[in-house]
């Protein structure tokens, strides 16, 4: 796709890298250039910004990291579809998360799990629910008379639920929730094992399954609202605060 340098202004001699990276993002936008289109070459840019190369490069350097643009034999560069979680595991691996993070993510988290009802419904297998059941059944055997689950079971469940939405990104990001599960379990609400449920009942990973089952996907966000409550109530007593 061939496009006007024309429209990219040039930057006045400044030479902060920030600076031409937000020039070349304006650019793209702009020329409205679409995955898989052609940009122009280095020496281009630098032209039409009055910029050196070695400030451009640093700037493409930086968009080719998180995944925006691609150098491709015989093509140049051309943009990219960027991996968005990706970008979230590398801040994971270099355990960069602080507990704000942490705490955002988590939250993500809540609105996640009651948000792909749907697409259990519309997914699940027989196998899934076979699967599911087996994961029930050995919590049920591991821990009687209690509503606080061990940590290797809580992520065996609710990881088979983001397995079951059949949706890759949805399954790579339960990955991603594997700290914030140590995390909510190293800091469970006070007084979690005798919250006042609004419903008067727990909802356990039976009931869930059991809705799975015989129920409907209005049905199974309720009961994981209610699954949840104990986690709801310290988030929004905390925002309230």
């Amino acid at each position: 796709m061939k496009t006007k340098l024309s429209k990219i202004a040039p930057l006045e001699n400044l030479s902060l890298v920030d600076k031409v990276e937000l020039r070349l993002k304006e650019y793209f936008k702009e020329n409205n250039l679409k995955i898989g289109d052609s940009i122009p070459k280095e020496l281009e840019f630098a032209e039409a910004l009055g910029v050196s190369r070695t400030v451009i490069r640093e700037a493409l350097l930086r968009l080719r990291t998180i995944g925006v643009i691609q150098s491709k034999k015989r093509s140049g560069m051309i943009l990219t579809q960027p991996d968005i979680i990706q970008n979230f595991e590398k801040a994971i691996e270099y355990n960069l998360l602080g507990e704000e993070a942490l705490t955002d993510i988590f939250e993500l988290r809540l609105i996640l799990e009651m948000g792909m009802a749907d697409l259990l419904f519309a997914r699940k297998t027989k196998a899934d629910l076979e699967a599911l059941d087996k994961i029930v059944s050995k919590q049920e055997k591991e821990e009687q008379n209690t509503v606080l689950f061990s940590l290797k079971n809580e992520i065996a469940f609710h990881g088979k639920l983001y397995e079951m939405s059949k949706n890759s990104t949805l399954q790579r990001f339960q990955d991603l929730l594997l700290p914030v599960f140590n995390y909510v379990h190293d800091n469970m609400p006070h007084g979690a094992e005798d919250f006042k449920y609004s419903k008067g009942k727990f909802v356990t990973h039976r009931d869930l399954l059991n809705i799975l089952i015989d129920g409907n996907a209005e049905t199974f966000r309720e009961a994981m609202r209610n699954h949840l409550e104990p986690h709801f109530d310290k988030v929004l007593n905390t925002i309230k605060s």
